[in-house]
C-alpha cells in the first residue's frame, strides 16, 4: 500500500499500480509514495513527464520554456527530498515537423534548467512522435538525509516558502486570451525549483517532513497528511497570495483559490517543530530574498482543512488543483 499519496484520480490510479507489490530490495531505501526515491548508497532517482496540450500549450511558450519547465519540474523533485542534484537524463519525442529546429531549442531549454541546478545532461533517448511532443526527464541527486513526506508529527508547524499563486494566474490569463503579467508570466515559463533553499533549510532548521508545492497548497498538504497519518488544518489569512494571483479578479477570495489549488508553485511546504522555522526565518529571508510564511498546523487526525478568518472550515472542493498549468490536463 502506498501512503504518501492524497485523495485524486491520478493518485488512485498509482496506488492500483503498485497494489501488491513484492517488498523493496535492500538497495531500495525509499520506493514509491513520496516525492522520489531513494536508494541505500544515498541516491535519490524521479522521473517527471511532460506531455504537449496535457503539461503544455505551444502557443503560451516559446521552445526553450518547453525544456525548462520539463526540467525544473523534475528537479523540483529532487528539492522536495532536500537532495543535491547530480546529473539529468532525458527521453524526447517529436513531431518530424520539429526537426532540427524546434527540438534543439526544447533540448536547449532543458539544458539551461539543468545547468542552473548544478546537474550535468548524462544521456536519455530521442524518438518520433506523430504527436504530440513528449519529454519524459529523470533526475538523479544525493543526499544522506533525505527529508520524507512521512514524519508530520502532531503539534508541527506548516510553512512554505515564496508566494503562491503566481504561475496560476498567468496561466488563467492565458485561457483567457489574455496577455499575464510580467512576474506571473516568469514563474510560469521558467518555474525555479527551490534547490538551494532546501539544502539551506536542511542544515540550519528541524525539517520533520517536505515537499514541492506542485499540485497546489491543499493537495500537496493532502500528500503530507495521507503519508504522515496526521490532519493538517491550514490558515487561509496566512496563505502568502502572489500579487499577480490577488489582483485576478476573477479569482474567488482575492486570489486564495489560485493559492492553494493553482498548481505548479515549485515552492516548498514542511513540517517542522514549534518554534524551528522561526528561529532561521530572518536569515533565510535575507540569504534568498524569499519569505518564509507559516500557513498551519498539523493534530492528530487525518485529512486537510481550510479555516478562514474566523475560525470557520472552508469548502475544499474550491481548492482542487484545476488541470495544471499546462492548461488542460
Amino acid at each position: 500500500m502506498v501512503n504518501g499519496l492524497g485523495p485524486g484520480v491520478e493518485f488512485d490510479l498509482i496506488r492500483r499500480f503498485l497494489d501488491d507489490m513484492p517488498p523493496l530490495p535492500d538497495a531500495v531505501r525509499v520506493g514509491a509514495g513520496d516525492d522520489a526515491a531513494v536508494l541505500r548508497d544515498g541516491v535519490v532517482v524521479s522521473a517527471d513527464l511532460s506531455v504537449e496540450d496535457v503539461h503544455f500549450r505551444r502557443g503560451w511558450l516559446e521552445p526553450e520554456d518547453i525544456g525548462y519547465r520539463a526540467g525544473a519540474a523534475a528537479l523540483s523533485d529532487l528539492a522536495a527530498m532536500a537532495a543535491e542534484p547530480v546529473a539529468v537524463l532525458a527521453a524526447v519525442a517529436f513531431p518530424p515537423a520539429d526537426v532540427p529546429a524546434v527540438a534543439e531549442r526544447v533540448v536547449r531549454g532543458l539544458r539551461e534548467a539543468a545547468d542552473a541546478a548544478g546537474a550535468a545532461l548524462i544521456g536519455g533517448d530521442v524518438s518520433r512522435s506523430p504527436g504530440p511532443m513528449v519529454l519524459d526527464v529523470v533526475v538523479l541527486g544525493r543526499t544522506e538525509r533525505p527529508v520524507l513526506r512521512s514524519g508530520v508529527e502532531p503539534g508541527d508547524e506548516i510553512w512554505v516558502t515564496g508566494e503562491l499563486g503566481g504561475a496560476a494566474a498567468a496561466v488563467a490569463a492565458l485561457a483567457a486570451g489574455q496577455t499575464p503579467p510580467v512576474a506571473a508570466a516568469r514563474l510560469f515559463r521558467r518555474p525555479s525549483p527551490r534547490i538551494r533553499e532546501a539544502l539551506w533549510l536542511a542544515e540550519h532548521a528541524v525539517l520533520h517532513a517536505l515537499i514541492d508545492l506542485s499540485d497546489g497548497l491543499a493537495g500537496d498538504a493532502s500528500h503530507l497528511s495521507a503519508a504522515s497519518d496526521v490532519a493538517i488544518t491550514l490558515a487561509a489569512a496566512d496563505v502568502p497570495i502572489h500579487p499577480d494571483a490577488a489582483g485576478d479578479a476573477d479569482a474567488a477570495d482575492g486570489g486564495l483559490r489560485l493559492a492553494l489549488g493553482g498548481g505548479e508553485d515549485y515552492e516548498l511546504c514542511m513540517a517542522a517543530p514549534p518554534g524551528s522555522i522561526q528561529a532561521v526565518r530572518e536569515a533565510f529571508t535575507e540569504r534568498f530574498g524569499l519569505r518564509l510564511s507559516r500557513v498551519g498546523l498539523a493534530r492528530q487526525g487525518s485529512g486537510v482543512s481550510v479555516l478562514d478568518s474566523q475560525g470557520r472550515v472552508m469548502d475544499m472542493h474550491a481548492f482542487r488543483h484545476f488541470e495544471g498549468a499546462g492548461g488542460t490536463g
